[in-house]
């Protein structure tokens, strides 16, 4: 796997090769592949116990050219400010695909918060919304949830930011609870933005995705979601990982499932199948379609080779190194990038968002179709990029969103 730095060299590889093939000029690549501004903070935390821990924290604000900045903050004991800065890049490209009026940015304390108490968890999370406040804003920065936060994080942490304000200002942070101005689509966006990813990339692959069979590495809120949706559109689960193993079901494993598990009702080994204690496992299993819905580089160029599916639809960030997409597409394997697959999330943040600004609200239904409708304008851009040029679709992707960015710092002047 690579080092902690080795995400961020990955992510300004990938930056590099796409500014070549799209043709920019170097000073654009020198300005988009540093962030604007990086806010370092700590947060002291009275424990249970009465000692004081003091928490590391980042909010990075990588490129604004296109809108306020936008971006979820991840609560992890191992985050890192040179991943921060890599996951701020990524939040630009994709929100610039996606066609939303938003730069991008990206937040992290490192911390466990597995390990705090309710009580514990709200005072850090009010304290990182206090550290931040300076620079966000409904018109400034806009965070939303992320790795090891939910939407009870961003209650405390909207109400936090309000009382600075000394308004209500919902339009601050996405992914609320509903009674908070939240939309209830935010819970699943993410997922069902990846199955329609997949949906699309198999009509165009294969005429279809009803009676196709998929695997999905990572049981937590992507992972389950998305398997919640392929379901529903006919796709048969045949494993499912987490940090504890696999189960892997040749049968079908019922979605149903798989959500229990992600909300705590059932142990993961109570999921139905054969349990193997190896969590990669089921990057390996037979199946169509294969989602890696966990952290990044779980896809090596170690284990590449033993990837079975023909479709590789990217649900975390970066899952797959480029070392390993070289060897999955010399093997014929498609990957549908995380900037285009796993925009769900940031699209529904931003319908959110338009609601808080005008203080209104759709309804369910309304709200899933819109959200549906961006998802597949973008895939049938990035794909019909990708024929057309014969790049990987992770190249199509990342110079068509490379494109409204330079117009746009062009325009202003910045370059």
């Amino acid at each position: 796997m690579q080092s902690e730095s080795g995400f961020l060299a990955y992510v300004l590889a990938q930056l590099k090769r796409s500014v070549e093939l799209g043709g920019f000029p170097e000073d654009f690549y020198a300005m988009i592949s540093r962030p604007k501004r990086i806010l370092h903070v700590y947060i002291p935390v009275k424990m249970d116990s009465g000692r004081i821990e003091v928490f590391e924290g980042y909010r990075v604000q990588h490129n604004d050219a296109l809108g306020p900045f936008k971006g979820g903050i991840r609560f992890h004991p191992e985050v890192t400010l040179a991943d921060d800065i890599a996951l701020a890049i990524l939040m630009t490209l994709k929100n610039s695909l996606a066609g939303l009026p938003y730069g991008g940015a990206k937040g992290a304390v490192r911390v466990d918060p597995k390990r705090l108490s309710q009580r514990e968890l709200e005072e850090l999370s009010r304290g990182y919304a206090r550290a931040i406040a300076p620079l966000i804003g409904d018109l400034v920065d806009i965070p939303a949830p992320d790795v090891g936060t939910n939407s009870q994080i961003m209650a405390w942490m909207v109400d936090e930011y309000s009382k600075i304000a000394g308004r209500n200002a919902p339009a601050v942070f996405t992914s609320k609870p509903p009674e908070l101005w939240g939309n209830p689509v935010r819970e699943y966006a993410t997922g069902f933005g990846v199955a329609v990813a997949a949906r699309e990339m198999a009509k165009r692959l294969w005429d279809g995705i009803e009676g196709k069979t998929a695997a999905i590495h990572g049981a937590g809120n992507t992972g389950a979601w998305a398997a919640y949706w392929l379901e529903k559109m006919g796709v048969k689960i045949v494993a499912v990982s987490s940090t504890k193993g696999t189960v892997y079901n040749k049968a079908g494993i019922p979605a149903a499932e798989i959500l229990r598990y992600y909300k705590r009702e059932i142990p993961f080994e109570k999921i139905p199948g054969e349990f193997i204690k190896d969590p990669e496992a089921s990057l390996n299993v037979e199946a169509d379609l294969l989602v890696p819905a966990a952290i990044e580089n779980v896809i090596r160029s170690d284990n590449a080779g033993q990837v079975k599916a023909r479709l590789v639809v990217e649900g975390a960030n970066g899952p797959t190194t480029p070392e390993a997409e070289r060897v999955l597409y010399q093997r014929g394997v498609v990957v549908v990038p995380d900037i285009l697959a796993n925009a769900g999330g940031v699209i529904m943040s931003y319908l959110e968002w338009v609601e808080n600004l005008q203080w209104l609200s759709w309804d369910e239904e309304e709200t899933r179709k819109r959200l549906e409708a961006i998802m597949v304008n973008n895939v049938a851009r990035v794909y019909q990029r990708w024929q057309k040029e014969k790049w990987t679709m992770r190249d199509a992707a990342i110079v068509t969103a490379l494109e409204r960015i330079y117009k746009a710092m062009k325009l202003r002047g910045w370059i």
